[in-house]
């Protein structure tokens, strides 16, 4: 069934930033939703399937409440209620905008740009041990990464500890060249590379010189108790139960722990647990600790890397299904063959 609604704006730089560069936002729009629009002076008609309409009413609805916060509209966070409002969830947009908790060393502000997001910075405040889980681009490492360096700042812990296993080495670590803590480096970059980004490389740069930030292999943590600081665990699907179980018990007085994973994204050689998958079950009833869930609408890097991770969610499970037949039928030609 076609049909029409109307939606009203405030001002003319209201329409121009919906609208965005050559239209290119609500262009976006008609072709996600299949819908046709017209301005008419501060008034955009939609036109189109009842259901869709309704959608791209609602939609719109929300951008200008997000416009009226601010001048400019992201394009991530178009695409964000886009995908929402396709999938039948409300975006809340609005709410994404009430806080900005830390800015980067270009004075950029970083907020939660996903609700995902969102809970999983309040799941950080309230608790001491928190796992995010996601695939990759859902901001699970930088925002906790940004969490640390406010904690940090505000003095609230007195240094930052991040660490991550270099289960990818494998063997080869001993063939790179220069001494161990060379050979990690190349593992541990990703760390490096949103610390520069949040605090600047000379700032990042006197706190390594001084002990109060330190970037290290998981190995390095043994042994240890961490009073008073911020530690984030990196890529912990690549840790083995008992790995997870001695990472957990350094945690001192003082201190909060993140630890952030893929577990579609398991290096372990075949037939090792991942200590991340097997932590969750363990601790899932366990207070002061929260385990927060970001999704492929989570995921705030270039839209083709939400298409990838689709492609490979549907082509796992054909191969799946496809497993499954192949065992009905050999169980079913065994059967045929017993009664024979």
């Amino acid at each position: 069934m076609q049909s029409q609604a109307s939606v009203e704006f405030e001002s003319n730089e209201q329409v121009s930033s919906l609208f965005g560069k050559l239209d290119e936002n609500v262009q976006f729009i008609e072709e996600n939703f299949n819908v046709e629009t017209q301005l008419k002076g501060l008034t955009l008609e939609v036109s189109g399937e009842e259901k869709k309409v309704d959608q791209v009413k609602s939609l719109l609805q929300e951008l200008i409440q997000v416009l009226q916060r601010q001048k400019r509209l992201d394009k991530q966070d178009l695409l964000y209620a886009i995908n929402l409002k396709k999938a039948g969830m409300d975006s809340n947009l609005q709410n994404l905008y009430s806080e900005t908790f830390v800015y980067t060393a270009m004075g950029k502000p970083v907020r939660p740009k996903t609700l995902g997001q969102k809970r999983y910075l309040e799941a950080i405040k309230k608790n001491d041990v928190v796992f995010g889980v996601g695939p990759a681009g859902t901001g699970k490492t930088y925002l906790a990464m940004a969490c640390a360096v406010k904690a940090f700042k505000a003095q609230e812990v007195s240094r930052i500890i991040l660490t991550r296993p270099a289960v990818e080495a494998g063997e080869s670590l001993g063939f790179l060249p220069g001494d161990l803590q060379m050979k990690v480096d190349p593992y541990l970059r990703p760390l490096y590379d949103a610390l520069f980004d949040l605090m600047g490389f000379d700032t990042y740069q006197k706190y390594v010189e001084q002990g109060l930030i330190e970037v290290a292999p998981l190995a390095y943590m043994r042994g240890r108790t961490l009073d008073n600081a911020y530690v984030i665990l990196d890529e912990a699907q690549n840790t083995t139960p008992q790995q997870m179980k001695m990472f957990l018990t350094r945690l001192g007085f003082g201190s909060k722990a993140i630890i952030t994973g893929d577990i579609t994204q398991i290096d372990l050689p075949a037939g090792k647990k991942s200590g991340l998958k097997t932590v969750l079950k363990i601790l899932k009833n366990v207070r002061g600790v929260s385990s927060i869930y970001l999704t492929r609408y989570d995921i705030v890097r270039h839209p083709l890397v939400q298409r990838i991770i689709d492609a490979y969610d549907t082509f796992e499970k054909e191969e799946k299904t496809l497993k499954k037949e192949k065992k009905k039928i050999l169980k079913e030609d065994e059967q045929k063959h017993e009664d024979k």
